[in-house]
């Protein structure tokens, strides 16, 4: 998994002004001061801020609103094993979106976000079973 992990990484640091810092001993990417992803070190996850992708990124074995009172902020954690690294480049620029200055997501949207005219649209991720009634 540090394939993705590293890819996920690089993307997220490839946004306009991302910086990676390591608070609390934790890998993350930083705009402006502002974390808009954690890269989990020892656990092969991804922790995000999401607005419209969140009800979907809940829906993923595993997932779960982050602790210490950041899910309720729209932060949620998701295992990166078995999700396709398009879909996980998805979150973190949305997070990115939702975190950074308007003015820096203009210069995103300016360059064309991140998709390249070949890279294929994330596919359809493993969900949850429904819950029975």
């Amino acid at each position: 998994m540090a394939g993705v992990r590293d890819r996920v990484r690089e993307f997220a640091l490839s946004l306009p002004e991302a910086a990676e810092k390591h608070p609390w001993g934790e890998d993350v990417a930083k705009v402006r001061g502002k974390i808009f992803v954690f890269l989990g070190g020892t656990t092969p996850t991804i922790t995000v801020k999401l607005v419209e992708s969140h009800p979907h990124a809940l829906s993923v074995d595993g997932a779960a609103p982050t602790g210490y009172g950041l899910g309720k902020a729209g932060w949620v954690t998701v295992p990166v094993p078995g999700l396709p690294a398009a879909t996980l480049r998805d979150w973190v620029e949305e997070s990115y979106r939702v975190v950074a200055p308007k003015r820096l997501v203009a210069e995103l949207d300016a360059r064309g976000g991140r998709r390249s005219p070949n890279e294929p649209p994330a596919t359809r991720l493993r969900t949850r079973s429904p819950s029975p009634p």
